[in-house]
């Protein structure tokens, strides 16, 4: 049975699982699971039967399924090391998780999909200040991940050397957020240098938007 992948073509953290596979070069089948219409199919009894946290991504091959971007990333790195997506050297290891983290933990969550839509279900702020809070927590993150990686020599043509890795599986997603949103990339010149070079490889293209089978739209200009 081929890897399946329960995806949504905007969902950060499937795009994350996405580049992961690709670059790894695994062959995969991305199964559709809609965040939005009809009150999003991540709810339907279905699908929280395989997941019961009713979120995306879910990764099955066909007899065990994993769910959490980081822990299916790194079950990937564990079962396919090469190519690595983790530098050799612990402390470097750690430094890369850090900064991944950073991105997958600290500034997509409070942003997520279903935080955006209790702010304005539940608490009943208006449309007007849930960008003002979307955009407060995308700058307080990009500020800091940017000061992070224009002062570390480990940075080469990737967030950590020449080879792309975990961070900029991580990184670009949440870029394409940013644009999403039109906010001014000026302030963050490293970040977007990452992002040029890996929108150059086909592992990243294939994984974005515009190329899922679900897709409802365009990649984010820059």
């Amino acid at each position: 049975m081929k890897t399946q992948l329960y995806s949504f073509w905007r969902s950060s953290a499937a795009f994350r699982v996405r580049i992961a596979l690709n670059l790894k070069n695994l062959d995969y089948e991305v199964i559709p699971v809609h965040l939005v219409k009809n009150g999003g199919k991540q709810s339907s009894p279905e699908y929280s039967r395989k997941n019961p946290n009713c979120l995306i991504p879910l990764y099955s091959d066909g007899t065990h399924s994993i769910h959490q971007s980081l822990a299916i990333i790194e079950y990937l790195e564990e079962t396919h090391p090469s190519p690595s997506l983790l530098p050799k050297n612990a402390i470097d290891r750690a430094w890369v998780r850090s900064l991944a983290m950073d991105i997958a933990i600290d500034i997509h969550p409070i942003s997520n999909l279903r935080v955006l839509r209790y702010l304005i279900q539940k608490l009943g702020i208006s449309m007007e200040s849930k960008e003002v809070w979307y955009q407060h927590w995308m700058v307080l993150g990009l500020d800091s991940l940017e000061k992070q990686l224009s002062a570390d020599a480990r940075v080469g043509h990737f967030a950590c050397g020449d080879q792309p890795g975990l961070i900029d599986i991580c990184l670009i997603p949440q870029i394409f957020n940013a644009l999403s949103i039109k906010m001014d990339m000026r302030a963050y010149p490293t970040l977007m240098k990452i992002f040029n070079e890996c929108m150059k490889l086909p592992a990243f293209m294939n994984a974005s938007w515009e190329k899922q089978i679900d897709a409802e739209g365009p990649n984010p200009s820059i």
